[in-house]
């Protein structure tokens, strides 16, 4: 596969339930450390499957920082662009309903990721730039991934932007909405989940005529759509290689592996994504619903490798 993809935003620990005694109290389940963070996700998922990648943050000194590092290198991401610093590492505690979807809430308050700086130019051969989630909320690291988004863009590079609007994280949601339009607008690919379409008040259709080159809409049970400039909307089903244990992840899973597929096809640019078909976009699509099923059914967010999105083999506790 041909050229770099840059994934750009915050990797955080997420605390998540754990099976065992709660006294009674859900609020009291045990919670255990799993490394995760939207950006910090979709760059393992695309390392998994083999796609060039680095990942752009600021990571913490302590040992989450440094467990965190370690994930990324494991799974083949590019750790050149990381920065390092001792504030804390950003915590998110996850609560599950009883269907698994996931519920978070955020310490965030002077955490190492938000206060990345920029990084300047990026390696000669990315070709890409993914960018999104708390990172496009919290300042004022939120500021800077966004020049350097439309800055890339400029240089006609592909951005990516995965929005992600949760409740009470900010007091200014017209400015992070300002800031996620202006992206929207010089990107060739948003993915976002109808959730956060619902919160950021804007339709794919809305998305589309302001710039974005082709808009993906995860929606949980009900699947995948794609609203294209060259093949209308496209939408195939869920899919599911194995019993749901949470959803951690899955929305990170799906731009990973939208991402690789489209470097499979040599599309990492605005133009080539915006021109894509009905028939490649049914492709694509259902790519991203293995790649998401893969997700749901093991705890955490763990994204396929190359051999179980490819083959037939069976989901497997990480």
């Amino acid at each position: 596969m041909g050229g770099r993809v840059v994934v750009g935003g915050e990797a955080l620990v997420d605390l998540v339930p754990v099976d065992g005694a709660h006294h009674g109290d859900p609020a009291l389940r045990p919670l255990a450390p799993r490394l995760g963070g939207g950006p910090f996700n979709t760059a393992v998922g695309l390392g998994r499957l083999g796609v060039p990648t680095s990942m752009l943050t600021r990571l913490s000194t302590d040992p989450f920082g440094d467990a965190l590092v370690a994930r990324l290198e494991a799974n083949g991401v590019d750790t050149s662009l990381l920065q390092r610093g001792p504030e804390p590492t950003t915590l998110a505690v996850v609560t599950l309903d009883a269907a698994g979807a996931a519920r978070y809430a955020f310490h965030v308050a002077g955490s190492a990721d938000r206060l990345v700086a920029d990084p300047g130019a990026l390696p000669g051969d990315t070709v890409a730039l993914a960018v999104g989630t708390l990172s496009l909320v919290l300042e004022p690291g939120a500021s800077r991934y966004a020049a350097l988004a439309e800055r890339e863009a400029a240089r006609g590079r592909l951005v990516s932007l995965d929005p992600n609007l949760r409740p009470g994280l900010t007091d200014d949601t017209a400015t992070v909405i300002a800031r996620l339009d202006a992206i929207a607008a010089v990107a060739g690919l948003v993915k976002l989940s109808d959730e956060d379409a619902e919160r950021w008040g804007r339709t794919p259709s809305d998305l589309l005529d302001a710039g974005a080159g082709a808009v993906v809409l995860t929606r949980g049970s009900s699947g995948l759509a794609a609203h294209t400039r060259g093949g209308g909307v496209v939408e195939v089903p869920a899919d599911s290689v194995g019993p749901l244990v949470d959803t951690i992840g899955a929305g990170d899973s799906v731009h990973a592996a939208l991402l690789a597929w489209l470097a499979g096809r040599d599309a990492l640019a605005r133009d080539a994504v915006a021109g894509l078909d009905a028939d490649a976009w049914t492709e694509g699509l259902g790519v991203a619903a293995r790649a998401a099923a893969w997700t749901v059914s093991r705890a955490g967010a763990e994204p396929p490798w190359r051999h179980e999105l490819d083959g037939a083999s069976r989901p497997r506790q990480q």
